[in-house]
């Protein structure tokens, strides 16, 4: 069952909540790639996706691979989780905002799979427990 946002003219599935760039670092690897990935910041997160800047953009349909590195006051670490403090998931780039520009550009991707189930459980009892600010 999809959680609606509660704005009807929203056609997202997941309320998304901000992050603080800053403090929410984004590794992120074209699925085939074994290398070292790309480095950003995300912007917001829902239980469904991630919308994140790098400094190159990646195209929509392009499966990756990415390590969101999540402050420890996010992931709520007073539970025994201490060692976990990023979380590895597999998606699917949805859209890019690349003007052609030099510079960042900002995109989305929709989470396909968690690493483990363990992560997965974690990230989604976090989104639950806390009281984020909702993004607009």
């Amino acid at each position: 069952m999809q959680e609606l946002t509660g704005n009807p003219s929203d056609r997202r599935a997941h309320t998304r909540y901000a992050l603080k760039p800053m403090y929410s670092a984004i590794e992120v690897k074209l699925d085939a790639d074994l290398g070292e990935g790309m480095h950003g910041h995300a912007y917001d997160i829902s239980r469904g996706g991630v919308c994140f800047e790098l400094d190159f953009p990646v195209e929509p349909g392009t499966p990756v691979l990415m390590r969101l590195s999540l402050p420890e006051w996010l992931l709520g670490l007073t539970d025994g989780h201490a060692d976990l403090t990023s979380v590895q998931v597999k998606g699917t780039v949805v859209w890019n905002d690349d003007d052609g520009a030099r510079g960042p550009v900002r995109m989305a991707a929709v989470f396909t799979a968690f690493d483990t189930s363990a992560e997965r459980d974690l990230f989604l009892r976090t989104l639950k427990q806390h009281n984020y600010s909702i993004a607009a």
